[in-house]
């Protein structure tokens, strides 16, 4: 299928690993102008190098933190008016609410909330002008499955999802259109980091669960027998920021082999 946006300019954060890196290779294998921001520069420089490489498309990488406005101001310098913007990042580690500082929760709220707010309101009114926007935000199952380990990423992402409801209904008429990606358990880096945050200093979860012990609970006990890949999160994401895609609003889709028990 041609996604139609061959030519668009997407701006995609959190594009050096993981499933942020996999959608700016879908983006950019659809032939689409894609610059990608992330924190390591090595990282970076070598993710732009090898998109391009495999895309046979200009990948631009820079060097920016969506949780600063510095960071937020250097990745619209690189990519001043972009048709298409994904907002990634990672999330925090695991731990217990009564340990968290207000720093904590404020860290929190600039990576999974309110960084992306801020760059939606940077870039909102320029794709409403050019009638194209896509907007994605790659959330987590945790909005809809609240994790005990994970206050940080319970409280926060929920917030952006609320805005998201609002803002998206008002843009639609636009063809501008935002919705958030809620991917389950993935091969990722952030997975390994996330299991790796739930050890204690003996290397055993509080129920004396060793790292291979609860890496393979995980994928197995996904309904779909395995953990998701990031080129299909890639996929996913690609197919949402498409031609074919506006008449998808402010939804929040889940991406997670059947994990979701629910019906709704």
């Amino acid at each position: 299928m041609d996604l139609g946006i061959r030519g668009r300019r997407a701006l995609v954060f959190g594009g050096s690993r993981g499933m942020g890196r996999a959608a700016a290779q879908c983006l950019a294998d659809e032939g689409v102008l894609v610059t990608i921001a992330a924190r390591n520069p090595a990282t970076l420089a070598a993710a732009a190098a090898q998109i391009s490489a495999n895309s046979g498309t200009v990948v631009t990488p820079v060097v920016a933190d969506l949780t600063q406005a510095a960071g937020r101001a250097a990745a619209l310098q690189a990519c001043p008016a972009p048709d298409i913007l994904i907002n990634n990042a990672d999330g925090p580690a695991p731990g217990d609410f009564r340990d968290l500082s207000r720093d904590d929760w404020l860290g929190a709220l600039d990576s999974m909330m309110l960084g992306p707010i801020f760059m939606m309101r940077a870039v909102v009114d320029g794709m409403i002008e050019r009638r194209f926007g896509r907007i994605i935000n790659i959330s987590s199952r945790s909005v809809k499955t609240p994790q005990g380990e994970m206050p940080l990423s319970n409280g926060s992402r929920l917030g952006l999802l609320g805005f998201v409801a609002g803002l998206s209904r008002q843009i639609a008429r636009h063809n501008v259109t935002i919705n958030n990606v809620l991917p389950g358990v993935f091969d990722t880096d952030a997975q390994k980091n996330h299991i790796r945050g739930m050890l204690g200093t003996d290397g055993k979860s509080a129920d004396g669960k060793s790292y291979d012990q609860l890496w393979h609970e995980r994928g197995s006990g996904n309904p779909a027998g395995r953990f998701g890949r990031a080129a299909e999160a890639g996929a996913f994401c690609a197919f949402l920021c498409s031609a074919h895609a506006g008449y998808i609003t402010g939804q929040s889709l889940l991406i997670d082999g059947g994990g979701y028990p629910g019906t709704l």
